[in-house]
């Protein structure tokens, strides 16, 4: 179908194809991107804010938790409120002489207010100790904290009050616990009352609403100060959270999209609980994340669309110039070798129409030159074919030369001279084995036969001065390897492993299989080694294609083969230190083919 296209079709459609679209995708993905984070960010800022907030509540609840246990354990308070007074005059004697309750109330910024009631019917209310009426023993407060002795935390309403006086309101989060007196079997109930602008100062700068909430429900805390003393319900969350301990919640506020996130915090000694929560609506947080995306988008399909345009127009006035070349191509290709193309321009129609003119041009002199080349190469065949007919009557006949040798060895064999016949003898063999060198693999153990050959020859040669050892792995013998692939090495550590070097020469030819199924090949001697500055002038030679050096010619042809047929990492590997010797080592994969 593209085959079928009009050019400026095709560059149109690839244009929308791999430009237009892949820009708007990445722009929808990008605008996901950014509103995601901008969540995230929002999700983040507010757990750490209510983070910071509950260990903020827990700082201030701290104060009011130890002033009630040191009002717990008071004796003098015991003596006060426990104590059965005869008239006004003692009493109000008594209420001026205990200021302990006065004194924490104004030394304390965390605390509003500190009342006692208990059942003593001498006592009066002077808005910190209050003699128990029938109205407080029916409110709920006073019957939880009369249960048990542990510390409450909850938020007492305006309903709550506990006499006909203004001033008798209490309308704050506030400690309450129950207080016994063992002597006089006494209970009291002690109320700590939290100030309320400490709370709200807490929250008064937080970006999201910010609520802090009791275990009944009742906002105790807000960043609003007129949502304190409602309960939760009327902020019409979508979820129960009063079932929720810790979590983010995406849910609708007040049929908005919004995120809750809520931790519960416990105060110090105390068996109640008290939920921060944090909201915020998706859509104040996303608001300019969506108007970035809008406006980047507008701007990018604004150039697209501009692009589009430029295009278009580029791909029709390309068409035109490619139309006119082409129906002077069909000239060409109906025999018209006069024709000349007059496109201008100097971009590549351009170059195409004046290279056009040139083939026109070229073809007319080629038709001449076709002939003339044919009789040139038919003559190079023939002087080819003469030169190696010359070659080949030049050669020396390896069988001439193989029946020569051994009709030397049977006469040193029948004159007694066993030593020289059996080096004739592997002399002829080594010959052989490498006339036979244009095979492309030969099984290792054939290999093992050459190098031993050769080294009994080296052996006749330098008599003590050598002494080798080949350790052969019987499992690698059938295993197919290029030939005279370990020949040269062993070579190169005997011609060179001599050199200035007293005394005897050890090569050692070591060939294993390992746990990998890959052939190890070590051919180490312990001549006069190398210098670092010469092995890494070695290594360099080998890895090179051009004969730079004649000398390292055979250890550069292993090297190169090794890495054509198995790879770069079953090249030669050269280790040498002066005065001690020289390692040459290679592997080969079992399995592996050659690779050429």
């Amino acid at each position: 179908m593209i085959n079928n296209m009009k050019l400026k079709y095709k560059l149109i459609f690839f244009y929308i194809i791999v430009v237009m679209i892949p820009v708007l995708i990445v722009g929808i993905i990008l605008t996901n991107y950014f509103r995601e984070g901008a969540l995230n960010r929002a999700i983040d800022q507010a757990t750490n804010n209510v983070e910071k907030i509950k260990s903020q509540l827990s700082s201030k609840l701290r104060v009011p938790t130890d002033i009630s246990n040191l009002l717990y354990f008071d004796e003098d308070l015991e003596r006060l409120v426990t104590t059965h007074y005869p008239d006004a005059l003692a009493l109000t004697k008594a209420y001026l002489n205990y200021t302990d309750i006065r004194v924490y109330v104004l030394r304390y910024r965390e605390i509003s207010n500190i009342r006692f009631f208990i059942d003593n019917p001498s006592l009066v209310d002077d808005m910190s100790i209050a003699p128990l009426t029938p109205e407080l023993e029916s409110r709920a407060w006073y019957k939880k904290a009369m249960q048990s002795g542990e510390i409450y935390w909850m938020y007492i309403s305006d309903k709550e009050k506990y006499f006909n006086s203004p001033k008798g309101t209490i309308n704050k989060l506030s400690l309450i616990r129950q207080v016994y007196y063992r002597e006089s079997g006494k209970s009291g109930i002690l109320m700590v009352q939290v100030s309320q602008d400490e709370l709200n100062q807490m929250l008064y700068q937080e970006p999201f609403d910010t609520l802090i909430i009791d275990e009944q429900g009742y906002i105790v805390s807000a960043n609003d100060p007129q949502l304190v003393g409602s309960t939760v319900d009327a902020f019409d969350i979508g979820v129960d959270v009063q079932s929720q301990s810790k979590g983010v919640l995406k849910t609708r506020v007040k049929d908005k999209d919004s995120y809750v996130i809520i931790d519960e915090m416990s105060p110090e000694l105390s068996s109640s609980k008290l939920k921060i929560i944090s909201i915020f609506e998706t859509k104040s947080i996303l608001s300019d994340a969506n108007n970035v995306s809008k406006l980047g988008l507008l701007i990018v399909i604004g150039v697209l669309l501009v692009a589009l345009v430029f295009v278009y127009t580029i791909s029709l006035l390309t068409t035109n110039r490619l139309l006119r070349l082409s129906r002077q191509l069909n000239q060409v290709a109906l025999g018209n070798l006069n024709i000349v193309s007059r496109i201008d321009g100097t971009d590549e129609i351009g170059q195409l129409s004046r290279q056009f003119n040139y083939m026109v041009a070229s073809i007319n002199r080629l038709i001449t030159q076709v002939i003339e080349s044919n009789e040139k190469n038919s003559a190079l065949e023939i002087a080819q074919r003469e030169i190696k007919l010359k070659m080949m009557a030049s050669q020396i006949h390896p069988h001439f030369l193989f029946n020569a040798l051994e009709s030397i060895r049977m006469n040193a064999h029948l004159k007694g001279e066993k030593e020289i016949a059996n080096i004739v003898r592997l002399l002829g063999k080594l010959m052989r084995k490498n006339l036979e060198v244009g095979r492309e693999r030969a099984p290792i153990k054939e290999e093992v036969e050459m190098i031993r050959s050769y080294l009994e020859i080296q052996k006749f040669r330098y008599e003590d001065r050598l002494e080798y050892e080949i350790k052969f792995d019987p499992r690698t013998a059938e295993i197919m390897i290029p030939p005279l692939i370990i020949q040269p090495l062993v070579e190169n550590s005997v011609v060179h492993g001599l050199e200035n070097k007293q005394g005897t020469v050890h090569v050692n030819v070591s060939i294993t299989l390992d746990e990998n199924q890959e052939v190890q090949v070590l051919v180490t001697d312990d001549g006069i080694g190398m210098k670092e500055e010469r092995l890494s002038e070695i290594v360099d030679v080998i890895s090179k294609v051009e004969e730079e050096e004649r000398g390292r010619i055979g250890l550069r042809n292993v090297h190169q083969r090794l890495t054509l047929y198995y790879g770069e990492e079953h090249g030669l590997r050269i280790t040498s230190q002066s005065g001690e010797g020289t390692k040459i080592a290679f592997s080969i994969p079992v399995e592996s083919e050659f690779k050429s």
